[in-house]
């Protein structure tokens, strides 16, 4: 595996490394940098990677590039490291709105530029990552080796570069929406006489099962949701309320809410 650095040393970069770690991806040669030298010295402590000295060491050094960092910072940093950029590098952006095309005016059309979306499950080793290959010039060689990194912490989606942010609120942001609703039904479970740890995890349990017969069975979710609606039951009970308040829209109008921030982001 040829080494692979992140320019960034936040949430994004600990929840990626620490998912290769927990599935046993090599990561001796994995380096880190960031502006905050706390943060990529307390990475390398925690995790066991390289902290590097500067930008210019991971562009020196590494063959895949994270850009894990806020997009606002992607102007700066790419005039930094420009005069160090390779031809047989990868650079991998993680920003919502900083497309393909902005990286390439800055760096060269040469530049082999991948759009990724990942998401924080990646912590344990379940995230979700969209990706984008921009051009027809990767070998195969690249393309596997990039989506090995992916898969070392979740799993991959390939699409156009025109559903990226698409991806950002149904995969990206997802999470936020589900730890929600977790938290409210351990709530409920609280209201109602259990300890909240017990309900916690629970709640976590049924959404987590729920979700992986959607995956597993292949079945549509509403079919799913019919089979555990018993004629004059507890459940069709429950379902009724939630579409009285608006759940079902909620959360498609909070994902276009998502989709329209991250398509209008400004750099």
């Amino acid at each position: 595996m040829n080494k692979i650095g992140f320019i960034g040393a936040g949430n994004v970069t600990r929840a990626i490394i620490t998912g290769m770690v927990k599935n046993k991806f090599d990561i001796s040669n994995i380096y880190v940098n960031s502006k905050s030298n706390e943060s990529k010295e307390k990475l390398s402590v925690d995790l066991l990677v390289n902290c590097a000295k500067n930008n210019k060491e991971i562009i020196s050094k590494c063959k895949y590039v994270f850009f894990a960092i806020k997009s606002h910072h992607y102007n700066k940093v790419i005039k930094e490291i420009k005069p160090y950029v390779r031809e047989n590098q990868i650079l991998i952006s993680l920003a919502p709105s900083f497309t393909t095309e902005e990286f390439k005016d800055l760096l060269g059309n040469n530049i082999k530029v991948v759009r990724a979306m990942p998401n924080i499950p990646a912590y344990v080793g379940e995230g979700m990552t969209g990706i984008s290959f921009s051009e027809d010039n990767y070998s195969s060689e690249d393309k596997n080796e990039i989506i090995t990194i992916f898969n070392s912490f979740g799993q991959v989606e390939i699409l156009e570069e025109e559903y990226m942010d698409t991806i950002v609120s149904i995969s990206g942001s997802a999470p936020a929406y589900v730890y929600i609703m977790i938290e409210a039904m351990a709530d409920a479970g609280v209201l109602t006489g259990l300890p909240r740890k017990m309900s916690y995890r629970l709640a976590s349990q049924a959404v987590m099962g729920a979700a992986k017969m959607v995956k597993e069975t292949g079945m549509h979710p509403g079919e799913l949701k019919d089979a555990v609606c018993s004629p004059g039951g507890t459940t069709i009970e429950a379902v009724k309320v939630l579409e009285d308040r608006g759940f079902r829209s909620a959360l498609i109008e909070s994902m276009l809410a998502c989709y329209n921030k991250a398509k209008n982001m400004k750099k």
